[in-house]
């Protein structure tokens, strides 16, 4: 799992390309959102455009973060979710949970005023 990380005014894309599944990815995930927290930069959203797999405990991986972002005060969004893993979001009940946008830029919009800083 590679993460790439950018931003768009107050808001931190992080691209992530591969597998997201139980390993290295996922603790990888879990360290950088941690640390963007830390660093108040609590605008996140998760570019899964390169992600051509998702197990059960990358999936848990996304809902720790996503918890992690909202204690921080912020909010975690979801961009460019392909039709396999928007299917298991929507198998788990996760797609009512996470706000999902078709691509990555619609997602750093959804954040307002904050993203054009």
């Amino acid at each position: 799992m590679e993460i790439d990380e950018k931003s768009s005014g107050v808001v931190s894309v992080l691209d992530l390309k591969g597998k997201l599944v139980a390993g290295d990815g996922t603790q990888r995930l879990k360290d950088k959102v941690n640390s963007l927290v830390f660093q108040n930069r609590t605008h996140i959203v998760l570019n899964l455009g390169g992600v051509s797999q998702i197990d059960s405990t990358g999936l848990g991986e996304i809902v720790a973060c996503l918890t992690t972002v909202r204690r921080g005060g912020g909010q975690l969004k979801l961009a460019n979710v392909a039709n396999r893993n928007q299917d298991l979001l929507t198998i788990t009940k996760l797609a009512t949970v996470f706000e999902t946008f078709d691509s990555e830029a619609e997602a750093v919009r959804s954040f307002g005023a904050a993203a054009g800083a």
